[in-house]
């Protein structure tokens, strides 16, 4: 308990807690509480058998451990992520922006759905030795090892549901999940400049790309490797009491921080959010907790609006979005991107409600800098077709890559920028003349 309380909660030396710190025991509440939550749900054996189950599950798109395990162990997995990250973050000295922010939350909300420890620590192991291969320090990786657990459903798959001996499992499963590390931090500094920042889950892209080519090297020995579809339903009222509790404690915490007023928030709303913007620097750690919380709060009223389910898939959704409230995303571009997705399953006659079509508009945030940069019709056309073509892209990874909606956004970005560069300029050009 001292070591724990050095490494999280030791004040600086002018005797106040620094904002390090001040994070560092936020996650450190944030994991414990969801960890104590397990057993408001199930007893202890019966999450230790549901771990067992989710340690040992292929993972890959979507597996929601609700079902598949039950409720105690989710909360169980998604509290001890939470805490493996930070202890991560604090062990090699990153400095907590709002980056590492939403890489701790989007570790969280993934954890409910496809990221475990076993199956995470490879990816994180292939970054290390990035790193000690390029001679710097690995801390300043530490963002593409936590968003690069997207790839555990490799490690997984390989491991689990290949019909291999356990420890040939084991070892391929391990090494395809350090390879996939391996190859992360160079790919995606290369793959930004092809969305241009304009969506926010780079990694996402990246990793889909690496997806891809595993998939089409196990497909070569004859393996197939498909998605599924395991999702819950029934825990609507208790999830959302807890969300709701936990965005309303984030908007008191960082309104009490703020001397009780909203000073400042309409600068924050004024950033087009685009890579790379981090919030707690532009504006501070309290407006940036009431951004994440008004985000939350919106992410789930908009899932109990349309009479979805608060199940694992979609409880990683809001999480991610309420993280990238500190690094990019705030209510005024995000609102666009979900009336795009919601007016997209309207023409294509969709079930709003259906886990697919939430996961789109949550996840389809990632292109809330073309709302913020461009403005809301902007916005809400690529809302309209990232839901056009988000469920047509998973098959190119085979759910390997959890942040689909991610290597979705990234061709929309890419594709979307020049196209709206081109008539903003045409528009301009017409003005002038």
């Amino acid at each position: 308990m001292g070591y724990l309380a050095n490494l999280f909660l030791k004040p600086s030396a002018t005797g106040k807690a620094d904002l390090d710190h001040e994070m560092s025991s936020f996650f450190l509440i944030l994991g414990l509480a969801l960890m104590g939550l397990a057993f408001f749900f199930n007893t202890p054996a019966e999450i230790w058998a549901g771990s067992v189950v989710i340690l040992t599950s292929p993972a890959n798109l979507i597996t929601d451990y609700f079902a598949l395990a039950n409720v105690g162990a989710t909360l169980m997995n998604a509290g001890f992520m939470t805490l493996t990250s930070l202890v991560l973050v604090r062990v090699h000295q990153v400095k907590i922006t709002g980056a590492i922010v939403a890489a701790i939350f989007t570790v969280a909300g993934f954890s409910f759905f496809g990221k475990n420890i076993y199956n995470s620590i490879p990816i994180i192991l292939g970054v290390m030795l990035y790193a000690r291969i390029v001679r710097l320090p690995f801390n300043r990786f530490m963002l593409q090892a936590l968003f690069g657990t997207a790839l555990g459903p490799l490690s997984s798959e390989i491991t689990f549901n290949l019909g291999l001996p356990l420890l040939p499992g084991l070892v391929l499963g391990l090494a395809a999940g350090i390879l996939a590390g391996l190859v992360l931090p160079p790919l995606s500094t290369h793959f930004l400049r092809f969305h241009q920042g304009f969506s926010l889950y780079n990694i996402g892209f990246t990793a889909g790309i690496v997806g891809m080519f595993f998939l089409a090297i196990l497909q070569g020995f004859g393996i197939e490797v498909t998605t599924v579809a395991i999702v819950s339903s029934g825990n609507d009222l208790v999830l959302a009491v807890i969300l709701c509790t936990l965005f309303i404690w984030m908007l008191l915490l960082g309104l009490s921080k703020n001397h009780w007023r909203l000073t400042g928030y309409r600068q924050l709303l004024d950033q087009p959010g685009k890579l790379a913007s981090d919030f707690i620097t532009i504006s501070g750690a309290p407006l940036t907790l009431i951004n994440m919380a008004f985000l939350g709060l919106l992410a789930t009223g908009y899932v109990l609006a349309v009479g979805g389910d608060l199940n694992g898939p979609v409880i990683g959704g809001i999480f991610t979005v309420v993280g990238f409230g500190a690094f990019g995303k705030h209510i005024k571009n995000v609102w666009p991107i979900l009336a795009g997705v919601f007016l997209g399953n309207l023409f294509s006659f969709n079930d709003l409600s259906a886990t697919p079509s939430l996961l789109a508009a949550l996840f389809g945030t990632t292109l809330a800098p073309i709302a913020g940069y461009y403005g809301p019709l902007y916005g809400i056309i690529a809302g309209m077709l990232h839901m056009a073509m988000v469920s047509n892209i998973s098959y190119l990874h085979a759910g390997m890559n959890l942040y689909n909606n991610g290597f979705t956004g990234g061709f929309i970005a890419a594709a979307l920028v020049p196209l709206f560069d081109a008539f903003k300029q045409a528009l301009s050009d017409r003005k002038e003349n």
